[in-house]
């Protein structure tokens, strides 16, 4: 999950930690709850009991994640949604400060012991192509590097030898990791450098062979992190941990003199330190670094500014002459706004989560599925509940988990799934509005109809133009331009749709009434078919085709003999339908 504490702990957003200066602190105080989210953004309309409630809670989750991460070393959760969940943290936290709780490290975690001779600054997270331009200035040199996905760590030398490894810690003072520096093949024992002291900053990282960061990170921070945070490091351990050097504070000034220095002392990165000028160029090597073979994940990219202080003025703070620009998150935290229950064609329910815009691999992602009615009680989704989402396949946004539940759970209007199946809701009664719907839309794409929406049958419907599934064939030019919303022009493509419509075959009407697996039966079997000769054969008739089991051959049985059917099924003879 995280190099260390406050390694990469963060957040991308402002605020990050609270409690914030005793001065502001004092001036948010002046303000009640409700005065104060009233001139702060995103803030949520919540009573006072609610907004203790909540921030209680989500402190708690994050101090939970922590806890798992710092003393038992499991990564609960990814990069991307603990920074949400701590910058969402510090935004309540403003719009209700009289009951802010900080999201404050354990204490034993907090305590260090060794001090870093130059602080690790850290990193300015830029959110956006936006950000990244306005941060390039066209007077200053700059440099690009791929933000390597490891554990951050000071290295010490002293007249040449290795002395000291230091984690990254709260980036003044970290732990002692020199026995496990001594057994990584990678970090050297001994550099071609004779002065007193030598601080190199860097990462140490998990190799791998042609790793492409488009497909995942594979846990690589996770597999550094794990072996840094054992007592011995296993032989695999040891030769696939390696070291990224991306700091010579009191190095050479210049960074291509800088780089060409490391060379010599054994830690080569000429190979990813290249000089940037445009956001163009920025992105360039941003999408290379993504997807070509590397030898280490990467999390984004850094960019340095040519010039910058001496390390003596260096602070445990993200300075100005540094930024990271992340990698779109493979996973994020949502907040649902609503869900709706939508019901298809052959009664399946598949709850739909509303949620607040949430960027996820650069897309904006406002709905999401549940996947099936029985996970969604499971999870029990509710309006307020923070979710935990990604895009399966790297495309379909795909609910993972509910990370928090609201602490008020919404009231839902939530269907009974044993109140619809296959072979219910022929007719647009009480309860069967999408249902049918869904058949008649379901109907017009498998007869060819053009122009016709869902929000074209609903009108039908909402006109008393459609009791039944079939009631568009007796709909005249005069009634379709009385229902709002269907002109001269929308009746007469209408009108062209139903005329059509008597013209197509006994099998494409089958499919269009919903016959079970009638679109996978082969052309041959239709030749000479009719209704009637489909309706008196048995289940075992219908399982010595090919592809239909004895579930489905019985599926097939009961929609042949269903009464909404047989009536459909008259109407069509009426109006002489072939086959029927």
């Amino acid at each position: 999950m995280k190099k260390d504490f406050f390694a990469t702990r963060v957040p991308s957003q402002p605020f990050p930690n609270f409690p914030l200066s005793a001065a502001l602190f004092s001036l948010l105080l002046c303000f009640t709850a409700p005065q104060a989210a009233a001139q702060l953004p995103n803030c949520p309309p919540w009573s006072d009991h609610r907004a203790q409630t909540e921030i209680s809670q989500l402190r708690q989750k994050i101090a939970q994640w922590d806890e798992a991460y710092y003393f038992k070393h499991q990564s609960l959760i990814e990069d991307a949604v603990y920074d949400q969940a701590r910058a969402k943290l510090a935004r309540w936290n403003l719009c209700f400060p009289q009951y802010a709780q900080a999201a404050t490290p354990p204490q034993e975690v907090a305590g260090r012991t060794l001090v870093h001779p130059v602080p690790h600054t850290g990193l300015r997270k830029l959110a956006s192509a936006a950000s990244v331009a306005d941060w390039l200035d066209a007077q200053q040199e700059t440099w690009i590097q791929p933000k390597v996905d490891g554990v951050a760590v000071t290295l010490i030398y002293e007249y040449g030898k290795l002395v000291r490894m230091i984690s990254r810690g709260d980036g003044e003072r970290g732990q002692d990791w020199t026995h496990h520096a001594r057994e990584i093949a990678a970090i050297l024992p001994e550099i071609p450098d004779n002065r007193a002291q030598l601080v190199l900053q860097g990462e140490v990282y998990w190799r791998f062979e042609g790793h492409r960061q488009r497909y995942g990170s594979n846990n690589a921070r996770g597999l550094a992190s794990g072996a840094m945070a054992s007592r011995t490091l296993s032989p695999e351990q040891a030769q696939r941990l390696a070291i990224f050097i991306w700091d010579w504070p009191q190095g050479p000034a210049a960074i291509p003199e800088r780089l060409q220095a490391l060379k010599a002392l054994g830690y080569d990165t000429t190979a990813f330190t290249w000089p940037v000028a445009t956001l163009e160029q920025v992105r360039s090597w941003r999408d290379r670094w993504y997807g070509e073979p590397l030898p280490f994940a990467t999390d984004g990219i850094v960019l340095r500014r040519g010039a910058r202080p001496a390390a003596e003025h260096w602070r445990a703070e993200p300075p100005s002459w540094a930024a990271a620009w992340k990698y779109p998150g493979e996973t994020a935290l949502a907040q649902v706004v609503d869900v709706h229950f939508p019901i298809g064609r052959t009664g399946k329910i598949v709850p739909v989560i509303e949620i607040r815009p949430t960027t996820l691999d650069d897309r904006e992602i406002r709905r999401i599925s549940s996947g099936s009615f029985a996970r969604w009680r499971k999870l029990d989704i509710r309006p307020g509940d923070q979710l935990r989402i990604t895009l399966a396949g790297r495309t379909i946004p795909k609910v993972l988990d509910v990370v928090l539940p609201a602490t008020r759970r919404a009231a839902l209007e939530i269907p009974d799934p044993g109140d619809y199946s296959a072979l219910s809701c022929w007719r647009p009664t009480a309860g069967c509005e999408q249902q049918f719907l869904a058949r008649a839309q379901w109907l017009g794409e498998k007869l060819g109809f053009r122009g016709m929406s869902e929000g074209q049958w609903r009108s039908l419907l909402e006109a008393g133009a459609l009791p039944d599934l079939l009631a568009w064939t007796k709909l005249s030019h005069q009634v379709l331009t009385g229902i709002p919303g269907i002109g001269d022009g929308r009746a007469a493509q209408l009108e062209n749709n139903f005329a059509q419509a008597h013209r197509r075959s006994f099998r494409d009407w089958m499919i269009a009434l919903g016959m079970p697996s009638a679109a996978g039966l082969a052309d041959d079997f239709w030749r000479g078919e009719n209704f009637s000769s489909l309706a008196h054969r048995s289940a075992e008739d219908w399982r010595q085709l090919p592809n239909i089991g004895p579930k489905r051959a019985e599926s097939i049985v009961d929609f042949m003999r269903h009464p909404e059917v047989l009536a459909l099924r008259r109407q069509l003879a009426t109006l002489k339908i072939a086959g029927f």
